[in-house]
């Protein structure tokens, strides 16, 4: 299945539960993998487009074997976790980590995510590659959802800025 939403694309297969979406962002290669990885940076776009304001706690150790660590949510009661680490870091071309999340009920998952950024006219395609979904409706999710808001944020803090 292909899923072409909001300027980007999303190919899901069945048989690996990966995902695999892309979106070209209006920035250099070193602006989008900074808005990526840095943590100032990504407390501003993570709620850069609610309404209200909510709760996001972002800390980075931008290296092999470092962490970087997100709690986000509308509220103390409803927070979202994700810990990263970082396997392999080609700044501005590559970030490889391995991400374990919990949603509010406290379930979890770890997946594997691959994001390459690439220079093309009109700025940057930040391509993502995510692998071992426990579920196809999980992965569909990630893929119709969470990236693609993540890269409405990120888009909007790059044009923002």
């Amino acid at each position: 299945m292909t899923e072409h939403t909001g300027g980007g694309a999303a190919d899901t297969s069945t048989e690996t539960l990966e995902l695999r979406a892309s979106r070209t962002l209006p920035a250099t290669p070193e602006e989008v993998f900074d808005a990526y990885t840095d943590a100032e940076k990504q407390k501003v776009w993570f709620s850069i487009l609610d309404e209200e304001p909510g709760v996001v706690e972002i800390t980075v150790d931008l290296r092999v074997g470092g962490t970087q660590v997100a709690v986000w949510g509308p509220d103390r009661d409803t927070l979202f976790r994700e810990e990263q680490v970082f396997l392999e870091i080609d700044r501005p071309h590559r970030l490889v980590t391995e991400s374990t999340g919990s949603d509010p009920s406290g379930a979890t998952m770890t997946t594997r995510v691959v994001v390459t950024f690439e220079p093309v006219e009109g700025g940057t395609l930040m391509s993502v590659v995510q692998s071992g979904f426990p579920t196809p409706e999980i992965r569909d999710f990630f893929a119709s959802e969470a990236w693609v808001g993540a890269f409405d944020r990120i888009e909007a803090y790059l044009t923002r800025r």
